[in-house]
């Protein structure tokens, strides 16, 4: 064999080796795409679920309670795939918030422990709306909204409630303490919407723990979940699954 021939001959193996290490890291740079792909169609395919609260007045030992709490909706929603929690909150002069979606309660408790009610009205209409405009931009399952009050008239609220139901987007509406003028309001809205209404004393965290563990396997799993939970718990979360199936 000539020198030039093996010259040759030891370039052609050098070329032939580079394309093998190409062909073989491209190969892993696609899988490693389509691995990141997957996961991001995992996390967007979570249930999406508005946790919406009055943060007015004297709704502090409420929304104490409620921002740990939040950890059992993700705990129940874990065992059934997961979940996306939006807080969104009222309070003061027009102060209406949304923030981003969480799929950890860690997250979600660092953002509501800085959160202090202040004095202001309900802007149940905003609430509303925006959870219309999420749903538009992907789909939700579902809001969660507690409250004591509801201060704005019941033409608007209901017309937008009834939107809410048309794109099956329920609402899940908790009354803290019993005023008999926003329990008839809360369930107007509801069955408006296709969604459930109940009432929890203030006193009692067990009741609205309940109540959001119950919304919370309802978004992630559906009337079947929800059934399945309600079997062990309170006549509250019983009468949840009832309205539910209507």
């Amino acid at each position: 064999m000539t020198k030039k021939h093996l010259s040759d001959t030891t370039h052609k193996r050098s070329v032939d080796a580079k394309k093998g290490q190409l062909s073989v890291s491209s190969s892993s740079e696609v899988t490693a795409f389509l691995n990141q792909a997957k996961n991001v169609s995992v996390r967007q395919s979570d249930p999406r679920l508005i946790f919406a609260l009055d943060a007015t007045a004297s709704r502090q030992p409420t929304w104490d309670v409620a921002t740990e709490l939040q950890a059992e909706m993700f705990s129940t929603a874990q065992t059934l795939g997961g979940l996306s929690l939006q807080l969104c909150y009222f309070r003061g002069l027009g102060d209406f918030f949304a923030s981003g979606w969480h799929e950890e309660s860690d997250s979600m408790l660092r953002l509501m422990a800085g959160i202090q009610c202040q004095a202001g009205a309900t802007q149940l209409e905003k609430l509303f709306r925006h959870a219309l405009q999420e749903n538009s931009a992907q789909k939700i399952k579902g809001v969660v909204f507690i409250g004591d009050s509801a201060e704005e008239g019941i033409d608007v609220l209901a017309q937008i409630a009834g939107k809410l139901g048309m794109f099956g987007v329920p609402l899940f509406l908790f009354q803290e303490r019993g005023d008999p003028k926003t329990r008839e309001i809360f369930q107007q809205l509801c069955q408006l919407s296709g969604g459930a209404y109940s009432q929890f004393d203030a006193d009692s965290a067990i009741q609205l723990k309940e109540l959001l563990q119950a919304v919370a396997a309802y978004a992630a799993g559906g009337l079947k979940a929800l059934r399945e939970l309600s079997a062990g718990e309170s006549g509250n979360v019983r009468l949840l699954q009832e309205q539910l199936r209507t």
